[in-house]
């Protein structure tokens, strides 16, 4: 009996427990990402406004458009696309914050199949 008590208050305590997600917090700044490639390790930086996110990746340049869904979720899509796989937008969703970093999971807008990543916020900029 004090076995099912015991599960019962931690089943209680856990379906209760909700992560942070101020997810506001990372709207706007710069962030870096990185992606295990095969064995190679790849970073892309970028920084976003409300509207506008620039990635550096290999030393180019791309800006993509944001329509925010709400406040963790939101589409990304190329502004100038150059090819057929760059014209699809992106469905992000921010999973959980931390101080500066958070965690989010993406896929290409109407496939099922989603991606992991965390991403780490370096500086609060603001693009004009």
């Amino acid at each position: 009996m004090r076995l099912l008590f015991i599960s019962f208050i931690l089943l209680t305590c856990y379906s209760c427990y909700q992560p942070e997600r101020n997810c506001t917090d990372f709207k706007t700044g710069t962030f870096k990402f990185e992606a295990l490639v095969g064995t190679e390790v790849l970073t892309t930086t970028f920084l976003r406004n409300d509207s506008i996110e620039i990635d550096y990746f290999r030393g180019k340049a791309d800006t993509s458009s944001i329509r925010w869904i709400n406040d963790c979720e939101y589409i990304v899509k190329k502004l100038h696309p150059k090819n057929k796989s760059e014209e699809k937008a992106i469905h992000m969703k921010i999973l959980t914050t931390k101080k500066d970093e958070y965690t989010f999971e993406y896929n290409v807008v109407g496939t099922p199949n989603k991606e992991k990543g965390t991403a780490i916020k370096v500086k609060t900029i603001n693009i004009q």
